[in-house]
């Protein structure tokens, strides 16, 4: 039985631990230091709710319904691109680490932001309940559940990790070049997620 928490674990984690959207949010977060906790718990808690659907067996559904995804394609897309531009901006401009309070972003705008990276993107869903809902219904029940709570586990390590390990490289953030190479890295991501879900 441990063993199919493990093989949740590692696949959930081969699966989160890229380089994509909501990854690159919460590392611009845990840089600046801006509702980390807010954003790990409303990350791991969304895969989590997304997780254990596709373990219930929602994967097969959404399957069977492809103009759902289509939807979500093209408003995923849109979002996407929308903030790459706004990275490319920043990173254009340049900026470097902001410690006045009066310019950080509200905890609100945060999670909003965070929302759009997580339910707008058709590759969260195809990971989190089509392809780990698939894997998970291949076992008998407990055994299912227990490979969704490890994939549910490797979520909360990676946000943990990703946006309370991001304050180790706040002294390099204090240049306007680390900022810029960020940004353009975002920006680069964001727009060449948009570029594959419209393709």
């Amino acid at each position: 039985m441990l063993f199919d928490f493990w093989t949740g674990l590692a696949t959930g984690l081969a699966l989160i631990v890229a380089i994509g959207s909501q990854n690159a949010f919460v590392l611009r977060q845990g840089i600046r230091r801006e509702h980390v906790l807010a954003l790990v718990l409303f990350c791991a808690l969304s895969d989590a709710l997304l997780i254990a659907l596709g373990v219930a067996g929602a994967g097969a559904l959404i399957q069977s319904h492809p103009g759902l995804l289509t939807l979500t394609r093209y408003g995923g897309a849109l979002f996407l691109a929308s903030y790459g531009v706004l990275a490319a901006r920043r990173a254009w401009r340049g900026g470097r680490m902001q410690v006045d309070a009066s310019r950080s972003s509200t905890l609100g705008t945060a999670l909003m932001t965070c929302f759009g990276f997580t339910f707008l993107n058709p590759h969260v869903y195809l990971d989190t309940v089509v392809l780990l809902g698939s894997i998970a219904s291949q076992r008998d029940d407990p055994g299912r559940w227990l490979f969704g709570l490890g994939a549910m586990a490797g979520s909360l390590l990676w946000f943990s990790a990703l946006g309370f390990g991001a304050r180790l490289l706040v002294p390099l953030f204090q240049t306007r070049a680390a900022w810029r190479v960020l940004d353009a890295v975002i920006a680069l991501t964001m727009i060449g997620m948009a570029l594959l879900l419209l393709w």
